[in-house]
């Protein structure tokens, strides 16, 4: 089908079916109990969940260049094909080896969602660029929403861990995957392309150099890079941390999986995929600089909160809603504001570094939250956490965003021109 103004929204509609199957990588949480089960520490849990996110952000260093080069249909392609091969090959193999796991998920699984990751969102801002933070936040929903449908297929609702094991559940996944990728790439398409797959190179307002020399670019990477790190080490900790807490209380242990489970995938990711179209629609009217701010300040007083939500079961539900629909606000947020900084046409390029602040948080959240765990002080996992995010508010107090609102008042869909 040609899609053209008319239909636009089943370019939405195709970048959510992406998304979906991009965001397995949040699902890791509930297969750590497993993992422990056969041995891990729960360092190599949260190495396993470092690792996706830093691959992610390298491998979307390379997306702007092959999205140009091949079209963002065969990108989404490539992408998802290699993100389904790292689940097949860790499940076909049956093994529960670290080093194995490590690669085929954390490594090979990351690089395919980093090469398909900013495609639909590149894709669904062409189309709607009058639109940014709503159209954003909508796609990247999908990212967020796969939260529920992956934890709960293994755990709850599916039953596959309990019925076929985690090797088989890994060879499910994969086969998921690259089906939600072959539908949802059709359509993959740039307006006026008429179908093809084939890009225009366009200059942008800012190339990779000239951001680079912004102070307001660092300004964006450190709070992005804070709130990262303190919400990927929380997701790393909240299925084990709660579990472990209502079960000193009495709880059994299949109980307390049951609810913790519950918490993160269905709370937890509703929320998530909730505050990434909230977040992006209000960012449109507030404006991005307060809202970033707004986010992040609240993010971190949740995090600060979380040890006294952890303790039973409804409250539990409640810290996980605060913090789901919050961490999934970043994903709409800081997006559009790198559109707003630096220009639409060159987010391709631009936002892949702005996001190797995501990998740098992958990397210190989850590991800092394991090396914690192990040494039995999750509440203070939870206050570095909360004191992350009010150091990633503070510092966008400084960005210049009188510079933004006059920018887009002046042309709202394209943004900023080099200033």
């Amino acid at each position: 089908m040609q899609v053209n103004n008319e239909n636009r929204w089943l370019i939405v509609a195709g970048a959510v079916l992406v998304q979906l199957a991009l965001g397995g990588v949040y699902a890791w949480s509930v297969f750590t109990p497993e993992l422990q089960a056969a041995g891990w520490s729960r360092v190599q849990t949260q190495l396993v969940f470092s690792a996706a996110p830093a691959c992610i952000a390298i491998a979307m260093l390379f997306a702007g260049t092959l999205i140009r080069r091949w079209g963002p249909r065969r990108l989404v392609v490539v992408g998802g094909t290699v993100l389904s091969c790292g689940y097949l090959a860790a499940g076909l193999s049956g093994t529960t080896d670290f080093i194995a796991i490590f690669i085929l998920i954390g490594v090979v699984a990351g690089s395919g969602i980093g090469l398909a990751y900013m495609v639909p969102l590149v894709v669904a801002m062409r189309w709607f660029p009058d639109r940014k933070g709503l159209i954003t936040g909508t796609v990247v929903a999908g990212f967020g929403l796969g939260v529920m449908g992956w934890v709960k297929l293994a755990d709850s609702w599916g039953h596959l861990l309990e019925n076929v094991g985690l090797s088989n559940t890994f060879t499910i996944y994969g086969v998921i995957i690259i089906t939600l990728i072959a539908l949802g790439s059709r359509f993959m398409v740039f307006p006026d392309s008429n179908g093809r797959d084939e890009v225009e190179t366009v200059k942008g307002n800012f190339s990779r150099r000239e951001m680079l020399r912004s102070p307001d670019f660092y300004l964006v990477f450190s709070s992005y890079a804070a709130c990262a790190a303190a919400g990927l080490m929380a997701i790393g900790l909240m299925k084990i941390y709660p579990m472990e807490v209502l079960m000193a209380k009495g709880m059994g242990r299949g109980a307390a999986s049951v609810i913790t489970g519950t918490a993160m995938g269905v709370f937890f990711s509703l929320a998530n995929a909730l505050g990434r179209i909230s977040w992006g629609a209000v960012s449109d009217k507030l404006g991005r600089k307060r809202s970033v701010m707004l986010l992040a300040a609240s993010q971190g007083v949740w995090f600060l909160l979380f040890p006294q939500f952890a303790g039973s079961e409804w409250t539990l539900y409640l810290g996980a809603t605060l913090v789901g629909f919050n961490f999934g606000g970043n994903f709409s947020l800081f997006p559009t504001l790198t559109v707003d900084l630096f220009g639409a046409e060159s987010v391709g390029d631009n936002y892949p570094v702005m996001n190797l602040a995501f990998g740098l948080g992958g990397i210190i959240g989850p590991t800092l939250g394991g090396f914690m765990g192990d040494i039995g002080s999750f509440p203070m996992a939870f206050t570095f956490c909360g004191v992350m995010c009010l150091c990633g508010s503070f510092v966008i107090i400084f960005l210049r965003s009188s510079v933004i609102e006059v920018a887009l008042q002046a042309d709202p869909v394209q943004g900023i021109s080099k200033r």
